[in-house]
């Protein structure tokens, strides 16, 4: 049995993360799809997610998804990853389009209520979500910021679906992570992937290729926020600040 995606294609049901990470897809089925993982503590150091789904078309001609391979007929296998820890990536971070009107409000509000520069807040949400406030992981980071439910349940969150509550939530957790490393963004955004608990085992940002790429990529899409924006941030966070 199938489903109706929210473009009529055909998705299959037997996945309810399936169903979660296509809704999250860009509205251009073709467009190369991001949903976003986030470290579950306790468990694997946040690897990557290994989600797969099976794009095809069937003999009706109906685009259909599903997460077993069909058979007897040409596939294309869709695997969601964390959109900026891919290390193959091929997206040119020095020269992604910014979303610098997007949530804007929102990032506002959260930023200057808990002295985070806004051009950071914009680097991580585009890191993590690309700006899809529906994005969900196979391991249940949600929203724009990909807020574990527990991360989100400490940080006061009480639907992390919705955009304002999830910015506002993840803001109040970079904050904490900021404070944690005295301002240091490689260590303060190392632990928002990996988890702090990696950041203290490793003494620094942990020799995962996931993580390294990570924070190199909150580095350059943050450079080129704050110069986009144009000004630099004087909070009580020194988000500038690298070790």
């Amino acid at each position: 049995m199938k489903t109706r995606g929210r473009r009529g294609d055909r998705v299959g049901s037997g996945s309810g993360v399936l169903f979660a990470l296509l809704a999250a897809l860009p509205l251009r089925a073709d467009e190369a799809p991001a949903v976003l993982s986030n470290v579950l503590e306790g468990s694997k150091e946040r690897g990557q997610v290994d989600v797969q789904v099976f794009k095809y078309t069937d003999q009706a001609g109906v685009r259909s998804y599903s997460d077993t391979p069909p058979v007897g007929l040409h596939y294309t296998v869709m695997k969601f990853d964390c959109f900026a820890c891919n290390p193959t990536s091929s997206v040119d971070w020095n020269t992604i389009p910014l979303q610098l009107r997007a949530f804007g409000t929102a990032i506002h509000t959260a930023a200057k209520r808990y002295r985070v520069d806004p051009a950071l807040v914009r680097a991580v949400i585009h890191a993590e979500s690309a700006f899809r406030p529906q994005a969900v992981s196979s391991k249940g980071a949600m929203g724009l910021m990909q807020l574990m439910p527990g991360t989100a349940q400490d940080m006061g969150v009480a639907d992390a679906m919705k955009p304002e509550e999830n910015i506002h939530g993840g803001v109040k957790y970079l904050a904490r992570l900021l404070d944690q490393h005295r301002g240091d963004t490689r260590l303060a955004t190392a632990a928002y992937n990996a988890g702090p608990g990696a950041v203290r085992r490793h003494n620094g940002v942990p020799p995962f290729a996931e993580t390294q790429t990570y924070v190199k990529r909150v580095k350059i899409l943050h450079a080129r926020y704050r110069k986009a924006m144009g000004k630099r941030f004087s909070g009580r966070v020194i988000a500038g600040a690298e070790s």
